[in-house]
């Protein structure tokens, strides 16, 4: 069965009519009613500015703001990956601890809010445990190289235990929800799939890896992508714990500069081709799964 062809009809045209005409009503009310004067030529200046001293181009605050919330995607995905996915494995375990110990866990984090989370974890908790992992100690010993190495991956190296300290809150927030993604997605398989591979001779463990996790992975991608993309906008939240990515870095300019709405219109554009790129990436790859999934008869 071929996918039915998109097409533009009327519908498409007034709903983007609407979108245009208050788009349009705003910037209409922001020049007459605020008596506000638009000026976006300083914003170009946000995002790279030629450094004197050092004699080359540098990203500015918006650059610099938007490669670490990049780098805050990237990693808190990963990372809520994997916490998410032990977690998901946990709530299916046929260990009653291994399953209390899951469901403890997402229950606690589904039931507060994000910013209550962050701010119990970075002011009770990352304050205990950035100690205890030495790494400030660790970076005073690096080599230069190592720390080149550390400044692309992660930002500056002396802002490291601050910006993991970010990313184990997201990471943290985010998994609990891909841990309930990952349990759905395994209890969506018919019983009779784990039946069938017990009757082949398959260890529990060995027909989750070959013969369930596979099918299930094809089940949950559409909801992971699009906790991916919640975790992309959740990002802004550790602004406010002085994690200068891409809202921080607005926020500073936008008090510093006057320019209110060029600055935070620039924001938002930067965070919709964020996450509508990465939607399309996830749904390039749902098809193909889609595509891996169905056999000829």
């Amino acid at each position: 069965m071929h996918p039915r062809k998109l097409r533009f009809g009327w519908l498409d045209a007034l709903v983007l009519a609407v979108i245009f005409g208050l788009v349009g009503y705003v910037l209409y009310r922001a020049q007459n009613h605020f008596h506000y004067r638009w000026d976006w030529r300083l914003i170009p200046g946000y995002f790279i500015r030629h450094d004197l001293e050092q004699g080359r181009w540098v990203l500015n605050l918006l650059g610099q703001g938007l490669l670490m919330t990049v780098r805050l995607a990237v990693w808190g995905s990963l990372l809520a990956a994997l916490i998410g996915g032990l977690l998901g494995l946990c709530r299916v375990s046929r260990s009653l601890f291994l399953r209390l110990l899951g469901r403890s866990y997402v229950e606690l984090i589904r039931n507060m809010p994000p910013l209550v989370f962050i701010f119990v974890f970075y002011f009770f908790l990352s304050s205990q445990l950035m100690p205890a992992l030495a790494v400030e100690n660790w970076m005073a010993e690096a080599a230069p190289a190592t720390l080149r190495a550390l400044a692309v991956l992660f930002g500056p190296p002396e802002l490291l235990p601050n910006f993991l300290s970010g990313l184990l809150c997201l990471a943290l927030f985010e998994g609990a929800y891909v841990a309930e993604i990952v349990r759905a997605g395994i209890q969506s398989i018919p019983v009779g799939q784990w039946e069938g591979a017990s009757a082949l001779g398959l260890h529990p463990q060995q027909a989750l890896a070959n013969v369930i996790l596979p099918q299930a992975l094809r089940t949950v991608v559409p909801p992971l992508a699009g906790q991916f993309i919640s975790l992309i906008k959740d990002s802004s939240l550790v602004s406010l714990i002085s994690i200068q990515e891409m809202t921080f870095s607005g926020t500073e300019l936008a008090v510093s500069s006057g320019r209110v709405f060029e600055v935070w219109l620039t924001v938002a554009a930067l965070y919709f081709l964020l996450c509508f790129s990465l939607s399309r990436v996830f749904r390039r790859l749902e098809s193909r799964l889609g595509q891996g999934g169905h056999h000829p008869h």
